[in-house]
């Protein structure tokens, strides 16, 4: 061994070794061990190749050829990865596995780690260049294989959403999923029923997410097929707005931008649908110039103000009995509406006129004036906003 080991270099051999069923495994000498022994026997006649089996076998007794969910695969496929073995060794190629798809996936980690592959009986070694061009043809069927797998899989989930069946996904609010058919959730669609009504009594999706925030009604949850629980967040109006063009209500599905019939029972008719829709068409404008209008008003402490919670607060104004109330509100408050703040919204004019008179009273006051310039020459001129406030006292 020592001599052949001088002249070439060692290869670490394996042997993998499966049998699809349990009958006949409790005899003397049994299929794995037909198996076993042939494989030795040809790692034995290539030891002048620098050819050794390695101390252990890896046996599957029982398993099937037609998945990878095998105790001595896993095991093999992971020494495989440690860099302990060069070269594996099977009976026949089915020995490993019975698809085209799940071998070309081995091959990748045998490619990775630079590690051939022997099949006694089929004259299949990728160690030679005959082998390894067998290999490619075998892959390149694989990759067909995988190809038309894919066109089938999609045209068939394009033809199941034309007919209407749900094909998988997150149900909507007001849906959940039984037996892969959606099945109206009733204590969620009323609240759809709900929002729908509001948009033409309310009109406001802002106004509306306020008041589901503080009733505490959230976006729907659920479960994960690996069982995880997805809970259900805070409702604002861009959900809102979105919820409101869902013609899955309708029931309808969608399938690349096109809606077709749905095999599921609508929760909005058409009437309904319809009548909030022209209200959405007819406010969109509207709203849009609102908010730039608003956007735009004339404000004392624009970009000076922030909540206690850090955010920004922005002016704005509301109409009421034809009279204008102005006020500076966070992101969060225009977002989720007033219920869902921890603040109160603050009346312009009354911290403006707060600002302003604190403002006159510290330059009106020598006593502050001179406070601020003894800082500023301690400091040779280097201050910020925070420290020369706290030195006007």
């Amino acid at each position: 061994m020592n001599e052949i080991a001088s002249t070439k270099t060692r290869k670490r051999c394996a042997v993998y070794c499966r049998v699809s069923t349990d009958e006949r495994l409790d005899q003397e000498f049994n299929s794995i061990d037909a198996q076993k022994e042939a494989g030795h026997a040809y790692i034995a006649s290539q030891r002048t190749e620098g050819w050794i089996s390695v101390a252990d076998d890896y046996d599957d007794p029982g398993f099937s050829g037609g998945n990878t969910d095998r105790p001595a695969l896993k095991r093999l496929l992971a020494d495989i990865e440690r860099g302990q073995i060069d070269i594996v060794v099977v009976y026949k190629i089915d020995r490993l596995t019975r698809s085209l798809a799940d071998f070309s996936k081995m091959v990748e980690v045998f490619e990775r780690n630079e590690v051939s592959f022997v099949s006694v009986t089929q004259q299949f070694n990728t160690t030679t260049p005959m082998g390894r061009l067998m290999l490619n043809v075998l892959l390149s069927f694989a990759q067909f294989e995988r190809e038309v797998t894919g066109e089938r899989i999609r045209d068939k989930i394009a033809a199941a959403k034309r007919k209407g069946m749900w094909m998988g996904g997150v149900p909507s609010i007001g849906y959940d999923v039984v037996n892969r058919q959606l099945v109206i959730n009733e204590a969620e669609a009323a609240v759809v029923r709900r929002i729908f009504e509001e948009m033409l009594t309310i009109g406001s999706p802002t106004q509306i997410a306020a008041n589901l925030t503080a009733e505490g009604t959230t976006t729907k949850s659920w479960t994960t097929q690996e069982g995880q629980t997805r809970s259900g967040t805070r409702i604002d109006k861009k959900y809102l707005h979105k919820l409101l063009r869902n013609r899955i209500y309708l029931g309808e599905l969608s399938h690349k931008g096109n809606w077709y019939p749905g095999a599921h029972p609508p929760i909005i008719d058409r009437e309904l649908w319809d009548k909030v829709h022209a209200v959405l068409a007819k406010g969109g404008h509207a709203r849009s110039v609102e908010t730039k209008i608003r956007s735009r008003t004339d404000a004392l402490l624009r970009g000076l103000l922030y909540a206690p919670s850090g955010e920004r607060m922005y002016p704005t104004y509301s109409n009421k009995k034809g009279h204008k109330y102005h006020y500076y509100v966070s992101k969060s408050e225009s977002r989720f509406g007033a219920p869902g703040k921890s603040y109160e919204r603050l009346p312009a004019p009354e911290i403006e006129a707060a600002v302003v008179a604190q403002i006159r009273t510290v330059l009106t006051s020598p006593e502050s004036i001179a406070s601020v310039v003894r800082h500023i020459q301690r400091n040779g001129g280097q201050v910020d906003e925070a420290t020369t406030v706290m030195a006007m006292g």
